[in-house]
């Protein structure tokens, strides 16, 4: 029971350390959210439609996750409204259950209303899951997306997944704006 405390304590250590290293000046973070954002829209033209139809698109370039029982997730990224970039962001959560590993991917979601992109402006954390409606897209559904089929207030593509990650767990994301 010892070893696994401090099993835990040094997986929120380093999570911690990544959150603060992490913590980049905005040109970086923007040319990666950018460059994270055309490498989706030339692996999937239906994020393509999607983009050219959201009121506004968030991009996490790097969100980095990793576990052992317990653990957590976390990653910084800009705004695209119009094609400019109006906003940063910070993306973090806790995972608890059976997961082992660690991972990095993006993370981009498409706000197709108004309401839902007023939600995250407004609040002091959008939870995902707990806000407005929102579909995780992955690449079988993203071939069956037209814009003339969106429905939901927010579509969220994860892509660029590098290392292992395995196991069952509960986790939630909180949304929080990096401007202050």
């Amino acid at each position: 029971m010892k070893q696994l405390l401090k099993i835990h304590t040094f997986i929120l250590i380093c999570l911690t350390s990544m959150g603060i290293a992490h913590a980049a000046p905005v040109e970086p973070l923007d040319q990666d959210a950018r460059t994270a954002l055309n490498a989706l829209y030339d692996s999937s033209p239906a994020a393509k439609a999607l983009g050219e139809k959201a009121k506004g698109v968030l991009v996490f370039p790097n969100v980095r996750k990793a576990a052992i029982i317990l653990g957590g997730q976390y990653g910084e990224g800009a705004m695209f409204a119009n094609g400019d970039i109006v906003g940063h962001y910070g993306v973090n959560g806790v995972l608890a259950g059976l997961e082992l590993g660690a991972q990095s991917f993006a993370y981009a979601m498409f706000f197709m209303s108004d309401a839902a992109l007023q939600d995250l402006r407004s609040s002091h954390g959008f939870e995902i899951g707990a806000d407005p409606n929102i579909v995780v897209v992955d690449a079988g559904a993203a071939k069956e997306i037209t814009t003339s089929t969106t429905r939901a207030d927010v579509y969220a593509y994860v892509f660029n997944q590098k290392g292992l990650m395995g196991g069952i767990a509960l986790q939630g994301l909180t949304i929080t704006s990096l401007e202050r």
